[in-house]
């Protein structure tokens, strides 16, 4: 079996733990496995399970084979160009490439088959549509759905760990000033 070079940048936030976690649990084929992080001070040190954080840089995906991307749609629109370039398929969790039209917005369960008119970077979904599409999906194969009208309320979880650690102490602390919103999330 084919073995892959990995490197999940944005691997220090709530997303990028899950997503090692995955990779871990389904036994990914990983040859090597890169922990990579836009935020690192100098000095800092960290990492999973022996694997150790590294500040991403211009090096960071040379030899990468997949990327995988939540470290904030700013961050990923810096180093998904330079992850390309690199020969690395970018698979971005983030907004930064949702609505570009050379970029394929793919839910495996949907609509697999557009990964193929990829250009070096992968887009998907935010979490609640994901959950939608591949529930509609079966219905409108069978009925062809012409209109649907959404409302979504999306959890703080979407925003990072400091948004979480944010929501966690204000439940906790009425009187705690927002930071990571620009108002109260709990209340």
């Amino acid at each position: 079996m084919k073995k892959y070079n990995v490197a999940i940048l944005g691997c220090r936030g709530a997303v990028g733990q899950c997503m090692y976690q995955i990779l871990k649990e389904r036994k990914f084929p990983i040859n090597e496995l890169k922990l990579l992080s836009s935020s690192m001070r100098e000095g800092e040190t960290g990492g999973i399970d022996g694997i150790s954080y590294q500040k991403v840089n211009e090096h960071s995906f040379k030899g990468v084979d997949i990327g995988l991307f939540s470290p904030g749609a700013a961050v990923s629109k810096e180093w998904a160009p330079i992850a390309v370039k690199d020969g690395c398929i970018v698979i971005d969790n983030t907004s930064q490439f949702r609505m570009d039209r050379d970029v394929p917005l793919v839910v495996p369960e949907v609509n697999p088959e557009d990964i193929q008119n990829q250009k070096g970077i992968i887009a998907n979904p935010n979490c609640s549509t994901i959950q939608m599409v591949v529930a509609l999906k079966p219905l409108h194969d069978y009925a062809k759905i012409k209109r649907i009208v959404v409302s979504t309320y999306q959890s703080v979880s979407g925003a990072g760990q400091a948004a979480i650690d944010e929501l966690e102490k204000q439940s906790a602390d009425r009187s705690l000033p927002p930071n990571a919103f620009p108002y109260p999330i709990a209340f």
